[in-house]
């Protein structure tokens, strides 16, 4: 257990399944080697967070939610030599260590450090810097971002210059990455594609415009949201259908019959009974690209293997938009500026710590493409 109390802070801690988010005060211990305290702008909230809650994801409770946020660099620990006080940083919810053979080969996104955050504990020791009534607490993904400050491994730290606005760039960390990778990289969108995006949220959102840039022809987007299909037209979907049967049909009428180049799974919750729906949807040679979570326990998929083989088709599974963080984030960041994407657009509703419950309400309606929590640090920012 831990020694004297070094700072307290806000965080919102999930304390048993099927919860609430509690926001009390949080003890930190200092960093160690290797790690940086860092005082949080905002943080996203991504589906993972209910894959948690809900039990889907094994992670160990009690745990500070978030691993999708932005902030300003306080202390650095021994060691830490390319960071310093004041720097801005976006974290990555896969760190990269840049030694191991996936970082060194251009595969960040599939560094060995990430077979760690899975504990919820700190990568270099295993140990907690988290600590609130008494007990030791996990952090999501190594960071635990739904804090007004945390304690995280320097490998999780991406830096950033310091003019881009935080409650933004927060959303590199996990969600806008991966839907852009997904298309960019993973499914290798090229002009003239036809491609389908199942899912309108964070990732979907990200995928549509990773898909329009590349060129993609038509762009179909399926979701039940009004709202969300609405969004999709204002980020550059040529179609959008309300349920997988409707979008038989406009996918149909959209490549003439020939199917989709590409599609992307992006649904909140993985099914693997859309599996073979989605492969239909494809067109010869065509990919199945699949960008979001299942539950641990889903273990079967049923599909025509006839189809798959006859017709040359791909199911290609990618983590992180099988992107490189360290060169992405930055990427993006530059291509926010340009307006060659649209970081605002993500952007629905902004909430206050001590309100995200409210978020994660929203985000279960349908009623946010993302959600992000501001913190005071920002507010302080900006005035």
């Amino acid at each position: 257990m831990h020694g004297r109390i070094y700072m307290e802070t806000q965080a919102a801690i999930l304390w048993e399944r099927n919860a609430p988010w509690s926001v009390e005060t949080v003890e930190l211990d200092p960093p160690k080697a290797g790690e940086v305290l860092v005082e949080l702008h905002a943080s996203g909230m991504c589906h993972t967070e209910e894959h948690i809650l809900l039990g889907d994801m094994p992670f160990q409770i009690p745990f500070v939610g978030g691993h999708e946020g932005a902030g300003v660099v306080k202390q650095v620990g021994e060691h830490v030599s390319w960071l310093q006080p004041g720097d801005h940083v976006v974290f990555s919810f896969v760190p990269a260590c840049g030694r191991c053979p996936s970082c060194s080969t251009g595969h960040q996104n599939l560094c060995d450090l990430g077979a760690l955050i899975g504990r919820g504990r700190q990568i270099l020791d295993g140990g907690s810097r988290h600590h609130a009534r008494g007990q030791d607490l996990s952090i999501s993904s190594a960071l635990g971002t739904f804090a007004h400050h945390t304690v995280v491994n320097e490998a999780s730290c991406v830096k950033i210059e310091p003019h881009h606005a935080l409650d933004r760039a927060c959303l590199l960390g996990c969600g806008f990455v991966t839907g852009w990778g997904a298309s960019v990289y993973a499914a290798e969108i090229e002009p003239g594609h036809n491609v389908v995006v199942a899912g309108l949220g964070g990732i979907g959102a990200a995928a549509l415009q990773g898909a329009k840039l590349s060129g993609a022809r038509t762009i179909t987007v399926i979701d039940p949201s009004e709202f969300k299909r609405e969004k999709a037209i204002e980020l550059g979907a040529t179609h959008v259908a309300a349920s997988w049967e409707e979008a038989a049909e406009v996918v149909k009428e959209a490549t003439w019959n020939r199917g989709a180049d590409r599609f992307i799974c992006a649904m909140g919750v993985g099914e693997g009974k859309l599996i073979a729906r989605a492969l239909r949807m494809v067109a010869k040679r065509g990919w199945l690209v699949v960008a979001n979570m299942h539950r641990l326990v889903e273990k079967e998929v049923s599909i025509s293997m006839m189809d798959l083989a006859l017709m040359e088709k791909r199911i290609v599974g990618t983590l992180y938009g099988s992107g490189n963080p360290r060169a992405d984030i930055p990427k993006m960041l530059e291509l926010w500026s340009s307006g060659s994407v649209d970081l605002d657009a993500m952007v629905t509703r902004t909430y206050p710590l001590e309100k995200i419950n409210d978020g994660f309400d929203d985000m279960r309606a349908a009623r946010n493409i993302r959600g992000v929590l501001r913190y005071p640090a920002a507010e302080a920012a900006e005035a």
